[in-house]
């Protein structure tokens, strides 16, 4: 492990499923979570870090502050997280509002200035796109399929069934939209609860895209609470039809899923798939 100069009392804490995670004395006396990997990707914590900062610009939500960067680890402040772990009621409204105001902050592309993000080990590009369905097919969609088809990771339906999706999406996707302020990696466990019980949003892979991205990963993987959805419709109603694309937009964390962690989310890639395929 790698950790800032001068750190100690350090403290092994949960922290995902790819990165050592700590929390630390840093020299200063502050305390921080500092998360680390010897295999890190060049610029991936620098990333992360740049993500934290953009999501915080709007003042809708909190994102805890980076200490410090660097290639080997990243340092944020130590936030005390709710005992339960969990938002309550009034946490997952806050939560419904906040990421609505996110989202129409806006972003000034379908993707993101620094070129490239992912999902744990799973690096992607973010070049810009032209549009919505262009960045969420050869951004997204395809080198994943591409990855899924290398590794074996998935049925050779489903692969065909995700190219005959990419060709729909100017259909599939709905009515357009401006690009929105993601996070882009956003299930549950990347929303914490402190311990006022308000929400923070942690562990980005932020960029320009579809507002529905995000709320469809929360959908799939443990939302607070359906207030929280009613919450993000009273600031930010959806377009019609959005029912209808929900497993559109799940179908990219279930590919993500079916690479990292095979079992079951093979079958689900390939049902959703073959769903909107036609």
């Amino acid at each position: 492990m790698t950790l800032p100069a001068g750190a100690s009392f350090v403290v092994r804490v949960g922290g995902g499923d790819i990165n050592e995670a700590f929390r630390v004395v840093l020299a200063d006396g502050g305390e921080a979570f500092v998360k680390t990997r010897a295999d890190a990707a060049p610029g991936e914590y620098a990333a992360e870090a740049a993500g934290l900062g953009w999501l915080a610009e709007p003042g809708a939500l909190r994102t805890p502050r980076v200490l410090e960067v660097d290639e080997r680890y990243l340092a944020l402040e130590w936030i005390e997280s709710a005992p339960s772990g969990a938002l309550g009621v009034a946490g997952a409204e806050e939560l419904g509002r906040g990421l609505a105001a996110t989202h129409a902050s806006g972003a000034p592309c379908f993707g993101w200035r620094e070129g490239s993000g992912g999902f744990g080990s799973l690096r992607l590009s973010n070049e810009p796109a032209a549009d919505w369905p262009c960045f969420y097919a050869d951004r997204r969609l395809r080198p994943l399929a591409r990855l899924a088809c290398e590794r074996g990771a998935v049925s050779a339906r489903a692969i065909d069934a995700i190219e005959r999706v990419c060709g729909k999406l100017d259909e599939l996707c709905g009515p357009s939209e401006p690009p929105a302020r993601l996070h882009g990696d956003l299930w549950s466990g990347n929303v914490m609860a402190d311990a006022s019980g308000r929400p923070w949003l942690i562990d980005p892979s932020a960029y320009g895209g579809h507002r529905e991205v995000d709320l469809a990963m929360l959908a799939l993987f443990g939302a607070p609470s359906r207030r929280m959805f009613d919450a993000y419709e009273e600031v930010a109603p959806l377009a019609d039809g959005w029912q209808d694309r929900v497993e559109l937009y799940q179908l990219l964390p279930l590919l993500v899923h079916a690479l990292l962690f095979g079992g079951s989310y093979a079958g689900a890639v390939e049902r959703v798939a073959l769903r909107y395929a036609g």
